[in-house]
């Protein structure tokens, strides 16, 4: 069975065609980042006004690539799925109209995904079947608005163990990047500064003693507090941005390592767009002591394949959405 999937929560636009939940047909991905450096973040009626733009030329890319003609239902397409939340409301509502109105003219099924849901689920991408995740599983949820451990016992089933308290990973990237003149979006960015650097000086760890939660807001102050320093030389702009990244790392490694230890799952997935650092990759599959999953690096930003993975698996269970779905910016996995 193929699913076609929409991707419209943030800043890239992306159209895929997935087989079985696992077997990419297409997968075309639209970046605004040239668009929204200029202004240092994502400027959200920007964002949506380019959706509108993007969106049917990439849905007619996509279904090309996966041979399809112009014209008529795409055969063997099987349901149409889209991020309804978490995410900006007007980018999201580009997204969710577009697959309404193919799901009415095709009478498909509307499926909508949890865009957190959908980062877990890259992990299913053009992967063996042998070495496809197992479950139960934990999920370390890594992006720019979400840093979160999920207990996964089955799919669908999720169960939170451990959130960030303020910032996410990614958020205190995109803030660190902009604090030490790198430019948007800071994580790249922040990553390509620390790499081959040796870290310095050394930053503090949020640990939390006691609990599974993450706290990064404090060590960004720290960084702000030392680029505002008399004594700090921008020179050293490398070196503070390795310590940073080091500091998240540790943590989020550490702390999967720990859950791990105490839950009986088989493997551990990484998910989202931080999960793209190779550093912070080195170190958890270094740290827990399970397998750990990671999906391909052009899969862990935003696309429409893990909408369509996602959108396969909830419709296995014969779940389906009515037309009075509607978009939730806030949307919570738990």
């Amino acid at each position: 069975m193929k699913v076609l999937g929409i991707e419209t929560s943030c800043d890239e636009t992306g159209v895929a065609l997935v087989e079985d939940g696992g077997h990419i047909l297409s997968n075309v991905v639209a970046s605004q980042v040239e668009l929204h450096a200029r202004y240092g973040g994502v400027v959200p009626e920007v964002a949506s006004r380019q959706h509108l733009l993007t969106l049917l030329p990439l849905l007619r890319t996509g279904l090309e690539q996966a041979g399809y003609r112009p014209g008529g239902r795409p055969a063997g397409l099987g349901a149409v799925a889209v991020t309804f939340g978490p995410g900006l409301a007007g980018a999201l509502l580009v997204g969710l109209n577009l697959a309404k109105a193919l799901a009415w003219a095709w009478d498909l099924p509307l499926i909508g995904v949890n865009h957190l849901e959908a980062h877990i689920y890259a992990a299913w991408l053009d992967r063996p079947a042998r070495e496809q995740p197992q479950f139960p599983l934990l999920a370390l949820v890594v992006s720019g608005g979400h840093t979160e451990i999920l207990f996964v016992p089955e799919h669908g089933q999720y169960r939170m163990v451990g959130r960030t308290r303020d910032d996410a990973a990614g958020e205190a990237f995109d803030k660190v990047a902009r604090v030490l003149g790198l430019p948007f979006p800071g994580g790249p960015a922040v990553e390509q500064a620390a790499r081959g650097v040796t870290p310095g000086p050394r930053l503090p760890r949020p640990w939390l003693r006691g609990s599974d939660d993450f706290s990064f807001s404090g060590l960004k102050t720290a960084v702000l507090r030392l680029a505002e320093s008399a004594d700090y030389d921008p020179r050293a702009m490398p070196g503070v941005a390795a310590a940073f990244q080091e500091a998240v790392v540790e943590v989020l490694a550490a702390k999967a390592a720990a859950v791990a230890r105490r839950h009986r799952v088989r493997c551990l997935v990484m998910a989202g767009g931080v999960a793209a650092n190779q550093r912070l990759r080195q170190a958890v599959t270094a740290a827990v002591p399970l397998p750990v999953i990671c999906p391909p690096i052009s899969l862990c930003t935003d696309n429409g394949a893990m909408v369509a993975a996602a959108g396969y698996f909830r419709l296995q269970r014969g779940e389906r959405h009515g037309w009075d779905l509607d978009v939730v910016p806030t949307l919570r996995l738990v």
